[in-house]
């Protein structure tokens, strides 16, 4: 294997690729063609950021990775703690990535860098621990989302393995959910028509459970087919961990108010190692790959509470945008144009309030 430029990064622990190593990366395996190129996509989860450990993914960016040939017609913005604020109350700090991905919001409305509704949605981040006190908070996002925030992210991901902590982006405690101040805030989120976003690793899946039971009036996504982790002490067990992981989504699916994102796959803590090969892998092996956990999801939740996501640019250390939605189409060849229709915009259309296509 031949190494190329990787760091770490805050956001993730993850090692990743620079900006520039990544794209040398990348360019060893010549695109491919855009399946079933007039199946409309709504991209429900990807990030823009500006920093010396994460590079750069802004607008440009996002624009030159979806222009591979699928047609993706909106995107949804998903908290990555960028551009917060630098003075006032700490607490309001995540209002300015708010603000920062509104103003991108509206340069992608004005038309003028093409058809793809960029950021029609926003999800930001919100301390819960504030308790109703929250509720501040997320009102001033509201204002400052003109009309494109949806809800927020509050990611709970904590394991006992050191090694497997590093990969969440922020340091929490355990079993944090079942805190009755962080619920007390939770309570907040369905007055305001908010979502919520489930981010936390596969062995914490009994208290999403738990917390999907106790506020069913408030619309969860669980992120990343729920987090399964492949790496430090869950590696080489995964057929192991697919059982438990398939009983808990089993469980979690009789939950109505949750539905669940198909991606994320591409993060190196699922432990596909793809980054480790001098070629990137093509759709098909990323279909093979990405199969075990995203048709159990469909088959629990039905089409009509799951929706792909490219999770970029986490996912892209696993290999291109348009091999990523490749994949996915491939995973879903046998579904019928309703299922498509769900999976691919619908079921994003309806969790996010977005035009649907």
């Amino acid at each position: 294997m031949t190494p190329i430029g990787d760091s770490k990064s805050p956001y993730t622990g993850l090692i990743h690729r620079n900006d520039a190593a990544l794209k040398a990366w990348l360019a060893r395996r010549p695109a491919e063609t855009a399946l079933e190129p007039d199946l409309p996509i709504i991209d429900p989860h990807h990030h823009f950021w500006d920093t010396p450990h994460r590079g750069t993914y802004f607008l440009p960016d996002l624009l030159a990775d979806i222009g591979g040939g699928h047609k993706i017609v909106s995107t949804v913005f998903m908290e990555c703690q960028a551009m917060y604020r630098k003075h006032g109350p700490a607490e309001m700090a995540p209002v300015g990535e708010v603000e920062f991905v509104n103003g991108i919001a509206a340069m992608s409305a004005s038309g003028h860098y093409g058809p793809c509704r960029v950021a029609e949605a926003i999800i930001g981040y919100a301390d819960l621990r504030l308790g109703s006190r929250v509720r501040e908070v997320l009102q001033a996002e509201i204002a400052a989302g003109n009309g494109r925030f949806r809800g927020i992210r509050m990611g709970v991901a904590w394991d006992g393995d050191l090694s497997v902590g590093k990969y969440a982006s922020r340091t929490v405690p355990p079993q944090l959910v079942h805190d009755p101040v962080f619920r007390q805030g939770f309570a907040e989120l369905a007055k305001l028509g908010l979502t919520f976003e489930s981010w936390q690793y596969h062995p914490q899946l009994s208290g999403a459970i738990d917390l999907a039971r106790a506020f069913p009036d408030t619309t969860i996504v669980l992120d990343h087919v729920g987090g399964v982790l492949g790496v430090g002490s869950y590696s080489g067990r995964r057929q192991e961990i697919l059982q438990t992981w398939r009983k808990d989504i089993q469980e979690l699916a009789k939950c109505p108010n949750v539905n669940v994102k198909l991606g994320g796959c591409g993060m190196t803590s699922f432990g596909f190692e793809f980054i480790d090969r001098d070629v990137p892998p093509g759709s098909d092996d990323l279909a093979a790959a990405w199969r075990q956990y995203i048709e159990p999801c469909i088959e629990a939740f039905g089409a009509d509470r799951c929706m792909f996501e490219s999770n970029f640019p986490p996912d892209k250390q696993s290999g291109g945008y348009t091999e990523l939605w490749n994949a996915f189409k491939r995973i879903a060849s046998g579904a019928s144009a309703t299922e498509k229709r769900a999976l691919f915009s619908g079921t994003a259309a309806r969790v996010y309030g977005m035009i649907p296509p």
